[in-house]
């Protein structure tokens, strides 16, 4: 049903009623592609060749809560008219403390991090070619050169296009492994097998739970998508996008279930556990699916690279906009955010400083082992920003911050606290995993 009102909740008239409609999807797609690396690929199938089907459930339960998650950033944006980071800091100065130190040191590590996984899958198309170091500096100048000319609506296209073939090729390669459907089913049960705890709070909470998850509402501004009119088009946009995460996750699950659990084949932990999977697949079913697979890895980690050189850079625009406005916390006036805001942060000096900082520092890192200091640095901030995100939101939604209409019913703050604490749990244990 589309919105009656004449106004929108922050008092800003709304330009005409939206009906949910897939012709607007858009911005979850591009948070969809941009979520799911190559890691969290691996992550899954190991989880299913250690499990089989068990842990089906954990995949569809962690599908609802980033969609929570992903709806309550949106939300924040349309009803206010105002960035996540306007709300962070309207919450005190410790938000911008955090947060500045968090994408300065996650953005060095993640650059470096995102260039190789892009460059892995090339590497093994082609062995005969150049090797890691040139593919990883030649993907990370390709994405640098495309997000700096481009502007959101080509991005999206590019990223859907990128989606796509992501989308075929996985759910491609679990059909071809020919899934047990009694066992997909069964698995759907919560049970908990001995050992599987962390395998099942990781599949929950890890795949396409990253920063770019904050990102959403930038894009969603970006789009075009400005007042509380877009609402449903947003929900519909969102529930799309992490739908699409869900049989990601299931479809790796399968090929995790079939083809690695019955064989007791052990893939190598992180990016490189892809290009073994690629070998399996190879002696099974021939060069041509293998090379397919390479394709769609190619797709998930280039998609991530673009994504995060996009959508993190929009919110350090934002973040340096609103460290230099003159009271904390003040909400914008001059014009509701929307695809102008976003259009000109773009064009900013910390947007494009941004980029540069994601790509050429850390080239520095493929020639080194990362530093010691910096993994636990990275390490620590990364494993506490979705406990932030999440308890962030459910404070900014609670409160007089957020339009009446607009704050979080009961099962938004139900979801919203399920997350936080599990994102708090996963935390504790990715800190005592640190090589400390």
């Amino acid at each position: 049903m589309a919105e009656t009102s004449a106004t929108t909740g922050t008092g800003e008239p709304a330009s005409r009623p939206r009906r949910s409609s897939w012709k607007y999807i858009g911005p979850g797609i591009v948070v969809a592609a941009t979520g799911v690396g190559a890691g969290d690929l691996v992550a899954t199938l190991i989880a299913g060749s250690k499990f089989g089907y068990t842990l089906m459930w954990a995949a569809v339960i962690g599908c609802v809560v980033k969609i929570s998650l992903a709806e309550a950033a949106g939300r924040w944006h349309l009803a206010t008219g105002r960035t996540l980071f306007d709300g962070w800091r309207s919450l005190g100065p410790w938000t911008t403390v955090y947060f500045a130190i968090y994408v300065v040191v996650w953005g060095f590590i993640y650059g470096a991090t995102a260039m190789s996984s892009s460059a892995l899958p090339i590497v093994a198309l082609f062995p005969d070619g150049p090797g890691l170091k040139f593919w990883a500096i030649a993907t990370g100048l390709i994405g640098l050169a495309f997000v700096w000319f481009n502007r959101y609506a080509v991005f999206e296209k590019v990223m859907t296009v990128l989606i796509g073939i992501m989308f075929v090729v996985v759910v491609y390669v679990a059909a071809r492994v020919v899934p047990d459907v009694g066992a997909s089913f069964a698995g759907l049960l919560p049970v908990l097998p001995d050992g599987s705890l962390l395998y099942t709070l990781g599949l929950i909470g890890g795949v396409g739970g990253t920063i770019t998850m904050a990102a959403y509402g930038y894009w969603v501004n970006a789009k075009g998508w400005s007042n509380t009119s877009w609402m449903k088009v947003m929900r519909l946009d969102n529930r799309v996008a992490y739908i699409t995460t869900g049989v990601f996750v299931v479809a790796m699950l399968i090929v995790g279930a079939e083809l690695l659990h019955a064989s007791q084949v052990a893939l190598t932990s992180g990016d490189r556990g892809l290009v073994d999977l690629g070998e399996v697949l190879e002696d099974r079913f021939g060069t041509g699916t293998a090379k397919l697979f390479l394709v769609g890895f190619f797709a998930t980690s280039f998609s991530s690279l673009i994504g995060v050189w996009h959508g993190v850079s929009l919110m350090f625009a934002d973040f340096v906009e609103r460290f230099r406005a003159p009271a904390a916390g003040a909400a914008k006036t001059e014009e509701h955010e929307g695809a102008q805001s976003a259009e000109r942060r773009q064009r900013s000096l910390p947007f494009r400083a941004y980029l540069l900082w994601l790509t050429f520092p850390p080239m520095t890192l493929l020639w080194l082992d990362e530093p010691f200091g910096l993994v636990i640095a990275y390490g620590v901030l990364g494993a506490f920003f979705m406990p932030f995100l999440a308890l962030t939101l459910l404070w900014l939604l609670n409160s007089s911050r957020t339009p009446a209409q607009w704050r979080n019913g009961v099962v938004s703050n139900l979801m919203l606290a399920l997350s936080g604490l599990l994102f708090v749990v996963l935390c504790v244990q990715q800190v005592r995993e640190l090589p400390w």
